[in-house]
């Protein structure tokens, strides 16, 4: 690269291998980002996207855009596209390209019909152009731990290892999340979560406080909402997981569930259910303090009802398939979207019969119905919340 290059200098040398570039042959073109890279400083891919910018040329009097027409266009796509993306929680372009099939049906008939070329071109896009399409309206949000040690049982409880059989559905990772609204002084509701390692099937409870019991109870009432048997269990090293009532009630069944816990300090070791502490947790109750008992139960009300149901029937969601290395680096590969109700359908742990009533009680089911019964639900809480100050 020319450091004494002036920036004039440097803009009209870009225009000017932009120009060439237009209509240059593979093999030119190639020339010509070996020249911008050495001139410039351009990283490759980085002259790739400077040389292959639409010139702007003017034909009397009039900026003519040359370059691929646009296909999809944010002014025509985007009023339909926001309603859907905003009742499916902002989820990403390849959950979305997975969702769309069943959500644009379940719009037309729960708001209104669409266009036959929005229709076409939402089904035809794909993840990566929804990503862009999307890109102006996205936000990120904050999260916190407050995970208490449980020493009585960590030597007894063993480190997750290769106990699980991580291919079956039942291995379930478990965590809570506080709604102390950034004090931990007092009581307040903290959520269970609880999500199947290899369907990514999720159940969520409140509970009033963090005792031993309370977090037994919750365990309890997640397990007999599952729809396959219960093998494993792995938590964090809180004490309210880490304790003699969980241990004894997984333990002393016909067949004892295996219980695991993570490494201290590493949270990577439960990253299926971190992650679902904020797009399953946090993104639908926040991060204000939940301090009235009477709370706990419309939000189990929730969680079980609308709010879970929208979760694993409707909501699809990335699955780590594998990891190549090269040259020193790690590549994950996913496989395609699915929903956690496609997951289940096609584990074979599952009974038929539970298959048959899932399919039969989603095909009552409409998200956008589910949505709006959710928001009416937490505007419910979120008055009750505020009442009680």
């Amino acid at each position: 690269m020319d450091k004494n290059m002036s920036q004039p200098t440097r803009k009209q040398v870009l225009e000017k291998l932009r120009r060439r570039y237009q209509t240059a042959g593979a093999e030119h073109k190639t020339k010509l980002l070996d020249q911008a890279v050495e001139l410039l400083g351009y990283h490759r891919k980085a002259a790739i996207r400077a040389l292959g910018q639409a010139v702007v040329r003017p034909v009397s009097g009039l900026a003519v855009l040359t370059g691929r027409p646009v296909k999809y266009e944010p002014n025509l796509l985007l009023p339909w596209l926001r309603p859907i993306w905003q009742a499916s929680d902002y989820a990403c372009g390849r959950r979305l390209v997975a969702m769309l099939p069943e959500w644009i049906p379940a719009y037309e008939q729960h708001e209104k019909r669409m266009p036959g070329e929005v229709r076409e071109k939402l089904l035809l896009a794909s993840g990566r152009t929804l990503d862009r399409l999307l890109e102006p309206l996205r936000a990120q949000g904050t999260g916190r731990s407050l995970t208490r040690p449980g020493t009585l049982l960590r030597q007894q409880i063993p480190i997750r290892g290769s106990l699980w059989e991580e291919g079956k559905a039942g291995w379930l990772e478990v965590d809570t999340v506080a709604l102390c609204g950034g004090s931990v002084a007092g009581e307040f509701v903290w959520m269970v979560d609880g999500v199947d390692y290899a369907t990514t099937w999720v159940e969520v409870r409140a509970m009033w406080g963090r005792g031993q019991v309370g977090t037994l109870a919750a365990l309890q009432d997640i397990e007999a909402s599952l729809p396959f048997c219960l093998l494993g269990l792995d938590s964090d090293n809180g004490g309210e997981f880490l304790n003699h009532h969980v241990l004894h009630w997984l333990q002393k069944r016909p067949r004892p569930v295996f219980m695991t816990r993570s490494r201290p300090y590493k949270k990577d070791d439960n990253a299926h259910v971190e992650q679902k502490n904020w797009t399953h947790v946090r993104q639908c109750f926040g991060y204000e303090r939940y301090g009235n008992p009477e709370l706990v139960q419309p939000m189990n009300a929730l969680v079980k009802g609308a709010y879970g149901q929208l979760l694993n029937y409707f909501h699809a969601s990335l699955k780590l398939d594998h990891k190549e290395r090269k040259a020193g680096k790690v590549r994950r590969i996913y496989g395609a979207a699915q929903t956690p109700l496609a997951r289940v359908l096609a584990s074979p742990e599952v009974t038929e019969a539970t298959k048959a009533r899932l399919l039969k009680h989603k095909a009552s089911l409409n998200p956008f119905a589910l949505k709006r019964t959710v928001t009416q639900s937490l505007k419910a809480i979120s008055a009750l919340r505020r009442n009680h100050r």
